[in-house]
């Protein structure tokens, strides 16, 4: 099951969160040291956090800039707060999504399952597995290492999406579409020139573990990654 912390000083709301999540499944752990948050992030490592704005201490725009520097861990910032600068705050800084309170729990599900089935994959259903696998080729979801018969190599952020998309779709042909929206971040343009230079750098790092003609280009339609073209 999927690991995901509650960081929340109300006590009422924060057991009722536990309980509709771990209803869904998924294992919960509260905050209640709100002096050592960063720390118990360490700790538990969890795969998703639902943190307040107001909290002792510090607020949750802090905690999430300090977290982010560290991780990549998706957050989900809950808030009274309603203003549009408030959220886009929180976005710049780190958070992975907003939800106004009150809300419902419905909502609250909704938004942590399509969290978890952006960043981790709709097939995965093992929280503790770290890798995305096939045929020996090894993703480390958390720290962006691409392993395969003992070598492994670094990725970007921009190089892991693709990555992980082409892993997820393999033998079919994607849409350069489909990775443009990989790429997509708030901070950054991404045009088409942006893609082809990562899918370049990819094939590279592909390359120095000893894997090379996987990626096809289909002219007007998109990349082929082929993994039948890889040993068991």
């Amino acid at each position: 099951m999927f690991k995901i912390m509650v960081i929340e000083d109300d006590r009422a709301l924060a057991n009722q969160v536990k309980e509709v999540l771990e209803n869904y499944s998924y294992k919960v752990t509260i905050v209640k040291d709100f002096q050592k948050v960063e720390e118990q992030v360490q700790v538990k490592k969890p795969q998703l956090i639902i943190m307040d704005i107001n909290l002792p201490y510090f607020d949750g725009n802090y905690y999430c800039k300090r977290i982010r520097k560290e991780s990549k861990v998706p957050i989900i910032i809950t808030s009274a707060r309603n203003s549009d600068m408030d959220q886009i705050l929180s976005m710049e800084l780190g958070a992975d999504d907003y939800i106004i309170k009150p809300f419902s729990m419905t909502v609250l599900l909704a938004k942590v399952n399509a969290t978890i089935r952006r960043l981790y994959g709709e097939y995965a259903k093992l929280p503790e597995t770290e890798w995305i696998s096939q045929k020996g080729l090894q993703l480390n979801v958390h720290n962006f290492q691409l392993h395969y018969k003992g070598k492994q190599v670094e990725l970007t952020k921009n190089e892991y999406r693709l990555m992980k998309v082409f892993l997820q779709n393999s033998d079919q042909v994607i849409s350069r579409e489909v990775l443009l929206e990989a790429l997509w971040d708030n901070e950054l343009f991404v045009d088409d020139n942006t893609l082809t230079v990562n899918v370049t750098r990819l094939k590279g790092k592909l390359a120095t573990l000893g894997i090379e003609g996987v990626i096809k280009t289909k002219r007007g339609a998109g990349y082929l990654f082929e993994l039948c073209r890889m040993g068991d």
